[in-house]
């Protein structure tokens, strides 16, 4: 079973920064969008060199028990492992846009956004979730922040209050029809007619994690960047064998620091947590 740890350990053999050229070279895709969740998939499945479609797809299938689509979360989901969500952002200081789904500390399988085939896709009840941000160009990765949702994002009641009483209040104006539905709330018949109806949406944004872990360390001007934030209780669960992988790996480009980061749902507590960098210059 493939692993964050892997996934680093690929990239850092096989740093492949310039996707777009690099997929588009395959007639896989032109998307640098597109490309970026490629370039995950294949980074945990340990594909990024692989050429052959039909290898890929085993590779694939081995690891994955589910690949999502734009309109339900997540993205991906290792077989009897984490689940991976994918945000491309053009300005590294740009905030990340979930649309509807507020921030996830993990993902559960009875969250509405949630579909059926995700859901019965393997026995699973909840999943640690891995925040995959890339900050690309139209052609290439600038870097790529791999961070586990539960030191990123408060508990998932945080959100859910929130939603609940804006759902409240929609729902004691008097003299409308409400409908159920996902989302914050939806009015039919808003006119005489009978034939205008309103649908309320929760549009939910995150400042990305350059941001919220500002002061870990200071940017650098590199050419590419893997910069991954592991909590401790996290990293000692993985299997021997991916730590050994990754902490004997003869690359100066690689370093791995012990630190503390904010607890999400009180700052007042600190989590310890190793920090990854991959770092190439120019």
């Amino acid at each position: 079973m493939t692993n964050i740890l892997e996934a680093i350990v690929n990239i850092a053999e096989s740093p492949i920064y310039e996707i777009r050229n690099h997929y588009s070279g395959r007639n896989r895709m032109n998307n640098v969008g597109e490309a970026l969740e490629t370039f995950i998939k294949d980074a945990f499945a340990n594909t990024i060199q692989t050429e052959s479609e039909t290898e890929k797809m085993r590779r694939y299938n081995e690891e994955f028990s589910w690949l999502g689509n734009q309109n339900h979360p997540p993205d991906i989901m290792i077989k009897g492992g984490d689940a991976i969500e994918v945000k491309k952002i053009q300005n590294e200081n740009s905030d990340l846009a979930l649309n509807s789904s507020y921030p996830k500390s993990t993902v559960q399988v009875n969250s509405t956004m949630i579909t059926q085939a995700c859901k019965t896709c393997e026995d699973w009840t909840e999943k640690d979730l891995i925040y995959c941000v890339g900050h690309t160009n139209d052609y290439s990765i600038k870097s790529l922040w791999m961070v586990y949702g539960n030191i990123y994002a408060a508990n998932h009641k945080i959100y859910q209050i929130i939603k609940q009483k804006i759902t409240e209040g929609i729902n004691e104006i008097p003299n409308v029809e409400l409908a159920k539905t996902n989302e914050l709330g939806r009015v039919n018949r808003v006119d005489p007619l009978g034939i205008t109806n309103l649908r309320i949406r929760g549009m939910w944004q995150i400042q990305n994690p350059r941001r919220v872990f500002d002061y870990l360390f200071a940017s650098s001007e590199s050419r590419f960047e893997v910069i991954a934030i592991i909590p401790t209780s996290k990293y000692d669960g993985f299997p021997t064998e991916s730590k050994t992988k990754l902490e004997t790996l003869e690359n100066s480009n690689i370093t791995i620091q012990n630190i503390q980061v904010k607890d999400p749902n009180n700052p007042a507590n600190l989590v310890d947590a190793k920090l990854i960098k991959f770092t190439i210059m120019d």
